[in-house]
């Protein structure tokens, strides 16, 4: 049994379950709350709507509907639900029985509170009704005696049915006054946004044979179907004919008015608005009291509903894993396969051993070890800490089964990365600050909602980290807030003569102490110090960008060693470390040689660093040019020599690649006990101009990337440069101007200048800081360091053709929100 590193993945075991059909449904359920098995789907030919199980799933599709219905309810009452739940309650087994009482109390729940949201929203529709009648009795008392004001502009329109119902000002009064002309009217209520449209389609459709006049109502009004409010106005429309008043009433309803018929007598209208006003009096109580029982129906449902919601999900869950397993031929136990860590098999022995018992059952659950020649997934056992490095890792790719894990490395090297191109102590320390309050209230804020912040508060660690390195490559460079930091005493000094004029360059002298930490401060504000920096962090990005990707063709190694590929060894990490250290590692030990040597005491007039040079640099590129052949040929020739010999021998295959079970008389011993899984991956025929011609893309992929790799980790050199220069310009375009600004004679005045400069310009400061120097250059050094982790470090060895394992596991299945 392999130890759990953090280095490769978990080993896995392909495992076999005979479960008696009486305690499945316990067994898998405490499988669930384990989350150690990824079962396998041992049914992937039959339909989703044929499996064993789907008269259940149906089943609590329905109960999670009601759960639904209710959760929705209870957020539209705006009563608070309960969360708080025994471990012991939330996380046991539910029985036939209390699954079946659970079932009829929910539908009783819903029933009750469908009958009253039934009864509650007719009750608000009639109570609409009268509310909408009362205001319309009360403003046609207005509107008709308005009405008869205009009785004497009123005319006959026999003869002519196109002229007005009344008369313009300029006609005077009509012919046929006294004729004793009855009108008709219709009244009603519209909604206020479609006023406008209302009187035009009137007047254009009935050609100004109409008298209407309109009011509206200050009382909000409810719509019982959305519960919104709505405005609306009262209207009445005088005309005279039936066809003209039944086209009223047809425009009107199809632009959603409400009508109600007055009658004309005034009499008549204000019985009516004292009946009206009585009935809504009495809907009020009725209406309050409907509402009062929802809402204790509701608040005894939300006392539950969490415990409820918990329940069906975890039993849906636990069926629709049921339904990847299979009958055995008299269906009195289930068989199951699935992937789990060789680690944890005692573990699951031990939770089915324990179901068993609580149940009763006198045949146990039977767990079988089987031999396969399928990949397993992949499983990293991560913490909270390291979670995040490899969420990093695994967005470039899923590690093969077994392989070196990138992610060991990453909590390392990428923090320190990002900070070599985010080093300032300053900066640093906010991006500490910013990781520590995370890491500190991680509690309270794992249950904060939001995409991009659950992604920064995942990733918590890793801010917490890049600050604390940040604050290490500041003092390297001795830079905070583009200030420098006097720690220690300065190695060099500079003379100024007595006829020392403006303008004049001095040039500093050693003064024989060594600066033993970081960059001595004497350098900034220097006039070669950009000069000076630029030449010291290339070389350095180089240096590091050669340390890294040598580092990652060393695991090329690891790799061959644990799978026992010794041609990986000879024909892939042999050539492929001579390349990159023939080359670029001559380079980094130039780098480092001319850093040791004291150019203030050597003459360097020559262009020779050291005596047979020019002899040492030709070998080393000969034998750079005689490892591009090799890794080319010896791979591809040597599988072509392995595949003939495997064929000669009676092997239609090679056994390069995957290590088989045999089941032979003589191995009978080693074999005993072993269960050889029934289906074995299709094996891909052995094809030489293939592999070679794969060998030849990843040689040339090589070669070319260690040049373009290792200009790549000048990036490391860039964003540092422009975050010092960034943070400088900021300084002196603020708080420079503030300080260094000339001031007025007045001391009292120029005081109070200063500290209103400083304050705003401090405040401007702060503020382009968190923003520009540690939000954008922060983002962007965080985005460098990810493309050098994916494309120049892992390129070297990470095989990443894997699997994540993806366990049935309750705490994953009750974190997923619903759709």
């Amino acid at each position: 049994m392999a130890e759990s590193t953090f280095f490769r993945s978990e080993e896995m075991s392909l495992i076999q379950l005979y479960i008696p059909a009486e305690v499945a449904q316990p067994t898998v359920s405490e499988l669930g709350e384990l989350g150690l098995v990824q079962f396998r789907d041992l049914n992937p030919d039959v339909n989703a709507f044929q499996r064993a199980f789907v008269g259940e799933i149906r089943r609590f599709d329905e109960m999670e509907r009601q759960l639904r219905f209710f959760t929705s309810q209870i957020e539209k009452a705006e009563i608070p639900v309960r969360t708080t739940l025994t471990n012991s309650y939330s996380s046991r087994a539910r029985s036939r029985q209390e699954l079946d009482d659970l079932e009829e109390r929910l539908s009783e729940h819903e029933n009750r509170l469908l009958q009253m949201n039934n009864s509650h929203e007719t009750m608000q529709r009639r109570y609409l009704e009268l509310t909408e009648l009362k205001h319309v009795l009360r403003e046609t008392s207005d509107f008709f005696q308005e009405a008869a004001s205009h009785q004497t502009d009123i005319r006959n329109s026999f003869d002519e049915p196109s002229a007005p119902l009344l008369d313009d000002l300029e006609a005077g009064p009509s012919d046929a006054q006294g004729s004793g002309l009855q009108l008709g009217n219709v009244t009603g209520v519209i909604p206020r946004n479609k006023m406008q449209t209302f009187e035009r389609i009137l007047w254009r459709s009935l050609r100004g044979n109409l008298y209407m006049n309109t009011a509206e109502i200050d009382e909000p009004v409810i719509d019982p179907s959305t519960d919104v409010v709505v405005e609306k106005n009262v209207f009445i429309i005088f005309a005279h004919g039936r066809e003209i008043l039944a086209k009223i009433k047809k425009i009107a309803e199809s632009l959603g008015a409400t009508l109600y018929p007055i009658d004309s007598s005034a009499d008549r209208r204000r019985e009516a608005l004292l009946d009206v006003v009585r009935h809504i009096e009495e809907f009020n109580s009725v209406l309050v009291n409907t509402t009062q029982t929802r809402r204790q129906e509701l608040m005894r449902i939300s006392e539950n509903l969490v415990a409820w919601m918990i329940i069906v999900k975890k039993e849906k869950a636990t069926y629709h894993t049921m339904n990847h397993f299979n009958y055995d031929i008299n269906r009195k136990c289930l068989i199951a396969e699935g992937w789990c860590p060789t680690n944890e098999i005692n573990t699951i022995q031990t939770a089915l051993r324990g179901v068993t018992e609580r149940s009763g059952s006198m045949v146990p659950s039977i767990l079988n070890e089987l031999k396969t020649h399928k990949e397993p997934p992949t499983y990293h056992k991560t913490n909270k800490f390291t979670a995040g490095f490899q969420g990093i890792v695994d967005a470039y790719g899923m590690a093969k089964y077994r392989e070196v894990n990138p992610g060991l490395f990453t909590v390392i090297s990428f923090p320190f990365l990002f900070a070599v191109m985010f080093g300032d102590v300053g900066h640093g320390i906010l991006v500490l600050l910013a990781g520590l309050y995370l890491c500190l209230n991680e509690r309270k804020l794992a249950h904060v909602d939001g995409e991009m912040f659950q992604m920064v508060f995942g990733g918590r660690y890793i801010v917490l980290l890049m600050g604390a390195f940040s604050i290490f490559t500041g003092m390297m460079y001795n830079d905070i807030f583009s200030r420098t930091l006097p720690w220690f005493q300065t190695g060099w000094e500079f003379h100024v003569p007595d006829n020392h004029k403006a303008g004049n360059v001095i040039i500093a002298q050693p003064n024989g102490h060594t600066y033993p930490f970081g960059i001595d401060y004497a350098w900034h504000g220097t006039e070669n110090y950009l000069l000076f920096t630029n030449s010291y962090k290339m070389k350095m990005s180089i240096i590091l960008g050669v340390i890294h990707m040598s580092f990652g063709i060393c695991m090329v190694y690891q790799n061959a060693k644990f799978y026992r590929k010794p041609i990986d060894i000879i024909g892939g990490f042999i050539p492929q470390m001579m390349f990159m250290q023939c080359l670029f590692g001559y380079l980094t030990l130039m780098i480092l040689y001319k850093w040791t040597v004291n150019w203030f005491e050597t003459d360097a007039a020559g262009d020779k660093l050291y005596p047979g040079q020019g002899f040492v640099q030709g070998l080393l590129v000969l034998i750079a040019l005689i490892c591009i052949p090799w890794m080319l040929f010896l791979k591809p020739y040597y599988l072509k020599w392995e595949h003939g010999k495997a064929r000669a021998m009676g092997y239609h295959q090679p056994s390069e690649h995957n290590v088989r079970v045999s089941t032979d008389s003589t191995r009978s011993e080693e074999a005993a006990g072993a269960v050889v899984a029934e289906e074995v991956e299709g094996e891909h025929e052995f094809d030489f101009g293939e592999e070679l011609i794969h060998q030849v893309i990843h040689t040339i992929d090589f070669c070319l990337g260690c040049i373009s790799n290792t200009a790549s980790y000048l990036r490391l050199w860039a964003l540092s440069l422009a975050h010092a220069q960034l943070s400088e310009v900021l300084w002196g375009m603020t708080l420079g101007k503030a300080w260094g600004m000339p001031l007025p004679l007045d001391w009292a005045f120029s005081g109070a200048l200063r500290a209103f400069m400083t304050i705003f310009m401090f405040s401007m400061w702060f503020s382009l800081t968190i923003f520009i120097l540690v939000g954008m250059e922060g983002l962007s050094a965080f985005l460098h360091a990810l493309r050098l982790h994916w494309v120049e470090f892992n390129s070297k060895f990470y095989i990443g053709t894997g699997y994540a394992f993806q366990p049935f596991s309750f705490a994953a299945v009750l974190s997923e929100k619903d759709s």
